[in-house]
């Protein structure tokens, strides 16, 4: 029978801002498609040492651009700025001097604001089932409720209404982007692709079409001492060596890693979307095998072998995963408290002897694999949403996890087993389709965003402060 699947959404693009470009993607036709919604991490409170002093002046506001006849305020940019300088050090990422961040944002909520004038002049609209849809999905996604999200915002000096407008407008342009920007793959252009790749010297062995790369990262801090560093390094070849004597690397990149959820994965690829040191340092692997520690600015890296495409080669292999699962459903009759309180029960049960997995799905389970057990066949990395994914890429073969909520409900999750397997040339051409309809995409979306921007009547004012 058809299997339900969660599958994955890939991003649009990567936003500075706190509200990311949304997710495109289709999920199973035995599920209804929920609302889009902004990836989003909710800002942790802000200490007794950044929050505003009480009674500080506030600075007068200016416009500080003019788009279209609407105008963007200085302090529009100055929450945008400041929102944005956490995140990224929340994410473990570079913060760029203000010099440079300020113009790079300013232009981007330019862009922005062409587009969701473009947007609204379109005649889409967005109802406020899916903006509440999608402000539930990012509670979830933050592992809070709607009202721990209200206060976190109202403490990090965000209006709730104003984040509400901000996700819809999100959502608007996203629709207008998927309306707008379609891209196609044609067979001759796969053709090229492999015959380019098969062609240049060592194609095999050293220029892989595509990598599905796992990484752990122990960061070095920016100004850090030789002792510092010596540690680190002894800390990231005992990772190492854990990951070579058999230890889960998905479940040590969670343990490990400053910088990866999903189990370290950075998904399928081109080569030319890694960094040099990465493709050099896996360049003669195989699926499955380690490298590191390789040093970056950014620290030591291990780095596995998950996935490799050779330019149509039939030697390339996917790394599959076959779980089963029981979904509960959120309605007004059952909670989330209660689906998790429920699952717990069963899964108390289950190690106990109690209780046989498959049959308790059978009989609880609220999606299409019921029938079967809960069991969602063999699945290749990243098929599924990623909240069910990581928790997925980091249980042993038999565990069964705690209940684990995602976009769909709650559910209760177990490993059954996990292997590698030869990746057909049927299989390797629709990789490279997706690889090239990626970038196509992206190169398509750069350009119908230029479009936008220079069809805008904009005036820059006074520079923000």
């Amino acid at each position: 029978m058809t299997k339900h699947r969660f599958f994955t959404v890939r991003p649009l693009s990567a936003a500075l801002v706190l509200l990311l470009a949304l997710p495109l993607g289709a999920v199973h036709a035995q599920i209804t498609r929920p609302s889009a919604a902004p990836r989003l991490v909710v800002p942790a409170p802000p200490s007794a040492s950044t929050a505003p002093r009480e009674g500080a002046q506030r600075q007068a506001d200016f416009i500080v651009a003019v788009v279209n006849s609407e105008p963007i305020t200085n302090n529009e940019v100055r929450a945008k700025l400041l929102r944005t300088e956490q995140l990224l050090k929340q994410q473990g990422s570079a913060v760029p001097p203000r010099n440079q961040l300020l113009p790079q944002l300013l232009e981007r909520m330019v862009s922005d604001k062409a587009q969701l004038q473009a947007a609204q002049a379109s005649g889409l609209k967005i109802d406020d089932n899916a903006v509440e849809g999608a402000v539930q999905t990012v509670a979830r996604q933050n592992q809070i409720t709607v009202d721990e999200l209200r206060l976190r915002l109202k403490a990090d000096g965000i209006d709730y209404d104003q984040f509400r407008s901000e996700i819809r407008d999100e959502l608007l342009i996203s629709r207008l982007r998927q309306r707008e920007v379609k891209v196609d793959v044609s067979e001759s252009e796969i053709d090229a692709y492999l015959r380019d790749q098969q062609g240049q010297p060592d194609a095999a062995s050293t220029a892989p079409a595509a990598l599905n790369l796992a990484e752990i990262l122990v960061a070095v801090p920016e100004n850090a001492t030789p002792v510092q560093i010596a540690s680190l390094q002894a800390k990231a070849q005992q990772v190492l060596e854990r990951a070579r004597a058999g230890a889960d690397f998905a479940g040590l990149a969670i343990e490990v890693s400053a910088s990866r959820g999903n189990g370290g994965q950075m998904g399928l690829r081109s080569t030319d979307r890694y960094p040099p040191l990465f493709v050099e340092a896996t360049k003669n692997l195989r699926a499955g095998e380690l490298a590191g520690p390789v040093r970056s600015p950014a620290g030591f890296h291990i780095l596995k072998v998950i996935e490799k495409s050779q330019g149509g080669l039939p030697d390339a292999v996917v790394a599959q995963t076959n779980a089963r699962h029981i979904l509960l459903r959120l309605t007004p009759q059952l909670t989330e408290a209660a689906a998790i309180e429920k699952l717990a029960g069963f899964k108390k049960r289950i190690e106990a002897g109690q209780a046989d997995f498959a049959t308790l799905a059978r009989e609880n389970s609220q999606d299409g694999s019921a029938n079967a057990g809960g069991d969602l066949g063999w699945a290749p990395a990243g098929a599924f949403v990623p909240e069910f994914e990581k928790v997925m890429n980091s249980l042993a073969p038999n565990q069964v996890s705690n209940p684990l909520v995602s976009r769909f409900g709650v559910h209760l999750l177990q490993v059954l087993e996990r292997r590698e397997v030869p990746v057909s040339l049927r299989d390797q051409r629709e990789m490279v389709r997706g690889v090239l309809r990626e970038k196509k995409q992206e190169e398509a979306l750069v350009r119908w965003a230029e479009d936008i921007r220079g069809r805008a009547y904009v005036e820059f004012r006074e520079p923000p402060q």
